[in-house]
C-alpha cells in the first residue's frame, strides 16, 4: 500500500512496485489507508509523513492501537527528522529519504521482505 497525498508520488511508487510484481493499493491520507488495510491486509505500507487529514504520525498511532504490526516504510524529507523520531516510537525502522531513486526503493523493499515475517493482523 502506498499512502501519499501527492498524485505523482503515488503514481511513481505504484508503477515502480508493479514492475516488481506487487499488487498496489493507494490511499491519499491516513483514514483512507486504515479503512483499506482492514479490508485488504497489505504486506507493507509505504507512508508519507506529511499529509492533509490524518498525517503519518496519527496514522501510525491508530495502526498500532489496533494491534496491526504490518511493516511501514516512511518516505520523508530530511527536514522532518522530529517526525522520524516519533515514528520510531511506533516501531517504524524503515526510512527512505526524499529525494530517492527507484534503486533505493527496490533495495528497501527487498530488505523488508527478506526479513522474518511479523504477525499481520
Amino acid at each position: 500500500m502506498v499512502v501519499d497525498d501527492q498524485p505523482g508520488v503515488r503514481f511513481l511508487l505504484s508503477e515502480a512496485l508493479q514492475k516488481l510484481g506487487f499488487i498496489i493499493t493507494l490511499a491519499t491520507e491516513g483514514n483512507e489507508a486504515l479503512n483499506k488495510i482492514a479490508k485488504e491486509k497489505p504486506e507493507l505500507v509505504i507512508l508519507d509523513m506529511k499529509m492533509p487529514g490524518m498525517g503519518g504520525i496519527e496514522f501510525l498511532k491508530q495502526l498500532r492501537q489496533r494491534s496491526i504490526t504490518i511493516p511501514v516504510l516512511i518516505i520523508t524529507a530530511y527536514s522532518e527528522m522530529n517526525l522520524i523520531k516519533q515514528a520510531g516510537e511506533y516501531g517504524v525502522n524503515y526510512i527512505l529519504n526524499k529525494p530517492f531513486d527507484l534503486e533505493q526503493l527496490y533495495q528497501k523493499v527487498q530488505t523488508i521482505f527478506s526479513e522474518p515475517k511479523m504477525a499481520n493482523t
